[in-house]
């Protein structure tokens, strides 16, 4: 399918994809689909599926036919959910959407909150280029999440808002929506992130190039159906990214300092 656009203004969001990746989410998948089209009917839905063997891809498939706005991109195997991602925002470059939202399948993103944040997009005064669903501004919340789930997150979000000086609550969050003009500049094939430290690397690479970044809040909702994909090893790649590229920030400011001390 070939999306035809028309140029975008500031007054607008524009063609919007709802980019949903899945692995064994079969359960899930059709009503957070339905939810998603009945809150924003104009939206289309691409589905990257890296290989369920559940069934969740012939699941997409059955969806795709009966809704024209409804795509599938199936993937081999599970290559993680950053590759998830860029391969989608490809799939939509190619097309011209103007909106790239990035949402779970899973539930614990509401649809019904989407028209929000996008409407955020709209504003011509505000000139937004980014706008990340977060549980930590006013109005955010998490439900139904263990106390160690939430002090990681938070302790999380502190540590890269400490390392990289970010001036952003929720970083870590997966409800989020870019123009396309944010993914065209920040070379997304160079984003070797893969688990939820994609969603960290991916907005500090908007806000270093000067977008701008807002938070509108969101309620996070923990899945009912299915296990989560959070590990200790998407953790400790989290971790790891961020400590080297606060590190960076710091000798480069470092050498900022002593270069303008020289002159």
């Amino acid at each position: 399918m070939t999306n035809q656009q028309h140029p975008v203004g500031r007054d607008q969001p524009g063609s919007v994809l709802v980019v949903i990746p899945t692995f064994n989410e079969r359960d899930n998948l059709r009503p957070i689909v339905l939810r998603l089209r009945q809150a924003v009917p104009a939206a289309h839905v691409l589905i990257v599926d890296d290989g369920s063997p559940d069934g969740t891809g012939a699941l997409a498939e059955q969806l795709a036919a009966r809704d024209g706005h409804v795509h599938v991109l199936h993937r081999r195997e599970k290559a993680g959910l950053g590759a998830a991602y860029v391969a989608g925002f490809d799939w939509g470059r190619r097309r011209d959407y103007d909106v790239f939202v990035e949402m779970d399948a899973d539930g614990s993103h509401a649809p019904e909150e989407l028209p929000r944040m996008l409407s955020e997009l709209a504003r011509p005064e505000a000139d937004v280029d980014v706008v990340l669903g977060s549980r930590y501004v006013r109005g955010g919340r998490v439900v139904n999440w263990p106390r160690h789930r939430s002090w990681l997150s938070r302790g999380g979000n502190l540590y890269v808002k400490l390392a990289l000086g970010a001036a952003v609550h929720d970083i870590t969050g997966g409800f989020r929506a870019y123009r396309r003009a944010v993914l065209d500049r920040v070379k997304l094939h160079s984003v070797a992130s893969q688990g939820y430290c994609f969603q960290v690397d991916l907005a500090w690479r908007a806000i270093e190039a000067g977008f701008t970044v807002v938070e509108v809040p969101i309620t996070f909702v923990e899945r009912e159906n299915g296990e989560s994909k959070m590990s200790g090893s998407i953790v400790q790649e989290a971790l790891v990214r961020v400590t080297k590229w606060g590190l960076r920030r710091r000798a480069n400011q470092l050498r900022a300092l002593l270069a303008a001390r020289d002159r």
